[in-house]
């Protein structure tokens, strides 16, 4: 009544998995950015101040640098893709204080911490002037942390409650 052999060999010829028959061959920037390195850069600058910029005035601001260099303007999707992936600010862990260093629990005083995971390492294991510093780290860093996965629901609230409050 069925043929399951048959079932299967049809559908493998169906999908055609292999990339050795489809003729296709991959991307080689495959997962990476496309964007300009000098739209990258100035990019990075416009997004590493202290409070969040609106993101009208950055996709402005990056067409107008876009525009002078005759430079494709990348999307808003990019832009924002770009915000969850560039290094962000980073700190030396024997330059922070001592409640900050113990926060960061499993790691030697000589390491550098990107800012994503000082304030990750602070809301989930720092005490209150830890939790009250990492609340002030510049918003990229809190942007990033919250899209980390890890957090204690507790935690995660503060998180969010910080992020509500400075409009990030």
């Amino acid at each position: 009544m069925f043929n399951f052999t048959k079932s299967v060999n049809q559908l493998k010829k169906r999908m055609n998995t292999n990339q050795a028959e489809s003729g296709r061959k991959r991307r080689s920037d495959q997962g990476r950015m496309r964007m300009n390195r000098d739209v990258e850069v100035y990019l990075k600058n416009l997004l590493l101040g202290h409070e969040r910029p609106s993101m009208k005035s950055v996709l402005k601001k990056l067409s107008d640098h876009c525009a002078r260099r005759s430079i494709a303007r990348p999307s808003r999707a990019t832009v924002y893709k770009f915000m969850a992936r560039t290094k962000g600010h980073e700190s030396e862990l024997s330059s922070l204080r001592a409640y900050m260093q113990a926060a960061m629990y499993n790691l030697t005083t000589d390491s550098r911490v990107p800012g994503h995971q000082l304030a990750f390492y602070c809301f989930n294991y720092g005490n209150l002037k830890a939790l009250s510093f990492a609340s002030g780290l510049p918003w990229l860093d809190l942007y990033q942390a919250a899209r980390m996965r890890g957090f204690r629901p507790a935690s995660r609230g503060l998180l969010d409650a910080v992020m509500r409050t400075r409009k990030i």
